[in-house]
């Protein structure tokens, strides 16, 4: 499997829920359908190539691990980048002006955005990122440090669509993109985010947008920024598999998965995959629901369903794995339900065994 993102969907837009850290406002426009969350990773892992969408290497494990990898002596890109800042401020700042909002994408700590505060000179810092714990921890310490600055937070999924304009009240800004997350996206999928931001841009007409973007490199050095000797990039890729669990109630093993960096050299991006090192133990949660349905003549009649769908739920496991069937019949149902299991041994296609 590996990771991409999920697709955009400008029409996004969840409702607010702010939240006070250090009193600093943290507006908070993630998505809170866990059902929908749920069913949108599930179809991920079931396509083919199987997928996880970036936002889940980072729960408060996989962003201390990316600020980890950030500090490798193999990930040249923290360190390239701030060579390019070190030389060419006075240019970057000249380009982007000052006293405009700073609106810091993907902020994380907020310590690259916080570095160009003295530089910039913003009226406002508004830091956007999916990590809550992240936002919570640095932007009180962002405002403690710049007390004069009002300083704000937004909780969102930016790859799923990105409208501020509550936020930004029509106030010119500069959009800090740094050391920038665009090659999550498909081509279309980054054109389409690129184009948000215009939109927003276009709104006041003194805006823009600061982006760093890397350069085609030797695939080899390539592999080694994203597999370090450490082993720090396997455990952040293999971290995903326990925000999984606890999203699915699956049990994945991320020991039991190998991690796999490699250079596509057609769409120009490392790729990095998980794959299984030895057979799985796969458990599957099937619940029998009844459902009452009705014929064109009004005569109604009850049917069941797995998982309250027909045909039930599929599953695709690897030859050699295990399957673990937990089947759960409802108090109210009216009938013993089970599965006749093609091809498996006991009576009834062990339907027997899991009666219920």
């Amino acid at each position: 499997m590996h990771a991409s993102s999920p697709r955009l969907d400008t029409r996004h837009d969840a409702p607010a829920h702010p939240i006070f850290e250090g009193n600093v406002p943290i507006v908070d426009r993630r998505e809170h359908d866990a059902g929908a969350e749920r069913d949108a990773l599930a179809a991920a892992l079931l396509a083919t190539p199987a997928s996880i969408a970036p936002k889940y290497f980072y729960d408060a494990t996989g962003c201390a691990l990316f600020a980890r990898i950030c500090e490798l002596p193999e990930y040249y890109p923290t360190r390239t980048e701030a060579a390019i800042f070190e030389r060419f401020r006075e240019e970057i700042v000249g380009a982007a002006g000052t006293g405009k909002q700073l609106i810091d994408l993907g902020a994380a700590d907020c310590a690259k955005g916080a570095a160009w505060l003295p530089w910039l000179a913003p009226v406002r810092y508004v830091a956007v990122d999916i990590a809550g714990d992240a936002l919570a921890e640095a932007l009180p310490r962002v405002a403690r440090a710049h007390p004069d600055l009002e300083v704000q937070g937004v909780l969102t999924d930016f790859t799923r669509g990105l409208d501020l304009r509550r936020e930004l009240a029509g106030a010119s800004a500069t959009w800090f993109y740094p050391g920038s997350s665009i090659g999550n996206f498909s081509p279309s999928e980054a054109l389409q985010f690129l184009q948000s931001i215009r939109g927003h841009c276009e709104d006041d007409g003194d805006s823009g947008l600061l982006i760093g973007v890397d350069t085609k490199k030797d695939a080899e050095r390539l592999r080694a920024a994203y597999d370090d000797a450490a082993g720090v990039t396997a455990a952040f890729n293999r971290n995903i598999l326990l925000h999984v669990n606890r999203v699915l109630g699956t049990a994945f093993a991320p020991v039991g998965f190998a991690h796999v960096a490699r250079y596509n050299q057609a769409a120009g991006r490392v790729e990095m995959h998980l794959e299984a090192r030895a057979p799985q133990t796969v458990r599957i949660d099937l619940e029998a629901v009844e459902i009452e349905g009705q014929l064109a003549d009004g005569t109604t009649y009850k049917y069941w369903t797995f998982n309250g769908q027909v045909p039930g739920p599929f599953y695709r496991v690897r030859v050699g794995d295990t399957i673990e069937v937990h089947m759960k019949n409802l108090t109210n149902s009216t009938m013993a339900h089970s599965v006749d299991f093609h091809a498996v041994t006991g009576p009834g296609g062990g339907a027997v065994e899991i009666q219920g």
